[in-house]
């Protein structure tokens, strides 16, 4: 009887560990797949940040139809506030309705995903040219972060504590831009 007991409580924990770290890499690859649908969401929508609209535009006409150089604008937003920010200064608001539009097709993938722990960049990389009718040609990054895997048995069983997701990230090259998810 004390051997099947030792014997049964190492093969419980055994298998609720494989259970758990099963859940954890699910939890992974949702999170990714979130990342991959928001980026496509991200670069087929309305940007998130009001200024990019305008990145492309110049006032001298010289530079009208020249090529935009690689690192011209880079702007970041999160869902935790209402600036974007461009070299770590506040450069535009955020569009919460463009926003909602992203993340509203991100938690269907991964439903704990939180408006903090997405983040959307829009950077140049030599796409497009000054004075582009439409806009800039941006680059689109979406990424997760701040996320956690959550262990259910283990937490329990052995005090084992939730271990930080890393940051996952998806970049896609922006389209039309012009297009409003119903």
């Amino acid at each position: 009887m004390v051997e099947a007991a030792i014997a049964m409580t190492l093969l419980l924990t055994l298998t609720l560990g494989f259970v758990d770290f099963g859940y954890a890499l699910y939890q992974w690859n949702a999170a990714n797949k979130a990342v991959q649908v928001g980026a496509r969401a991200a670069s087929i929508s309305n940007p998130v940040v009001a200024a990019l609209a305008s990145a492309a535009g110049t006032a001298d006409t010289a530079l009208v139809g020249t090529a935009m150089p690689a690192d011209s604008y880079s702007y970041s937003c999160t869902g935790a506030g209402v600036c974007c920010t461009g070299a770590g200064v506040c450069t535009s608001t955020l569009d919460q309705p463009s926003f909602d539009a992203i993340y509203n097709r991100m938690i269907v993938f991964f439903p704990r995903l939180q408006p903090a722990n997405v983040r959307i960049t829009y950077s140049a990389t030599g796409l497009g040219y000054w004075g582009r009718p439409g806009g800039p040609v941006p680059t689109v990054t979406v990424s997760l972060e701040g996320l956690t895997f959550q262990f259910f048995f283990l937490q329990g069983l052995m005090s084992f504590t939730n271990i930080t997701m890393p940051s996952m990230l998806s970049t896609v090259t922006g389209e039309d831009m012009k297009s409003t998810w119903p």
